[in-house]
């Protein structure tokens, strides 16, 4: 009887140690790696593995010319995208997609393909976009790399990096689109007495003179919610650029005065260019 509880007990240690050691990682040839870059209020994040050069001629050979590479190791590179872009100057769609290429000599095509998990083979029909880049010259790079050089608030360059090549990919968002367009949404969806998110949405708006009847609408309804030192000077701003003097100083005292009456006081800084800009005024 005491055998068979030993046994049973080994048998369920056995069992319970199963899936530990199926989880037990090894070491890659091609580590896995990932990156992600916001552009604007647009996210972008790159899932790829990172095979080494190794002493090898890579272009050409370890990777042929004219034929589909998926761009790394392992499994399909995926690359995601949370709103729409323009890459190449081609419309591409939200969503995840599996980053194909096909090198060549002196041009490469770039493949977004819709299949984007796993270890598949690539299908043709499933693309959707295609674009062609150039190569240029870099310093070597023993690591395969995906990264993002040069970025703005509305582009950003996806590189390509391996060896002695660099594959500059350009991408674009319109940014100020997709933020009126968040904006509407977050708006519409904020609570009575939030007074920040109208506020945060006009701001962005008047400084980038975007859709100035939403801005007035949204700050007026953040003053009415609760008048503040921040939403009673991007008050008086706006009605100084409207060419209503009188009306900016008379907002930006009382944006002052709340101010000093708050519990969180706005910065000195602040405060002495709301100053100087009520001077300058009432020249």
């Amino acid at each position: 009887m005491k055998m068979t509880r030993l046994s049973a007990l080994l048998a369920v240690l056995a069992a319970a140690a199963a899936p530990a050691l199926a989880q037990l990682a090894t070491p890659l040839p091609s580590p896995n790696a990932a990156v992600s870059q916001t552009v604007g209020v647009t996210k972008i994040e790159v899932a790829y593995s990172r095979p080494s050069v190794r002493g090898r001629t890579i272009w050409g050979e370890l990777v042929p010319y004219d034929k589909v590479w998926r761009t790394g190791a392992n499994a399909v590179t995926r690359i995601t995208f949370d709103g729409d872009v323009t890459v190449e100057g081609q419309k591409l769609a939200a969503g995840s997609y599996g980053l194909y290429t096909i090198p060549g000599k002196t041009e490469w095509t770039i493949i977004f393909n819709k299949v984007s998990t796993g270890d598949p083979d690539y299908v043709a029909d499933k693309d959707a976009l295609r674009v062609k880049v150039k190569p240029v010259a870099v310093e070597m790079k023993e690591l395969f790399t995906i990264g993002f050089p040069a970025v703005t608030s509305g582009s950003a360059t996806l590189a390509l990096s391996w060896e002695r090549l660099r594959v500059p990919v350009s991408i674009t968002v319109d940014t100020n689109a997709r933020f009126l367009t968040n904006a509407k949404d977050a708006v519409a969806k904020a609570k009575a007495d939030d007074w920040r998110t109208p506020l945060v949405a006009a701001r962005y708006l008047y400084d980038n003179k975007l859709a100035l009847d939403d801005a007035a609408r949204w700050l007026d309804r953040s003053i009415a919610i609760k008048a503040t030192f921040g939403n009673l000077s991007v008050k008086a701003n706006a009605l100084a650029a409207d060419g209503k003097t009188k009306d900016a100083i008379a907002t930006a005292e009382k944006a002052l005065a709340a101010g000093a009456a708050a519990e969180q006081k706005p910065s000195p800084e602040a405060v002495a260019a709301l100053e100087k800009k009520i001077a300058e005024w009432k020249k």
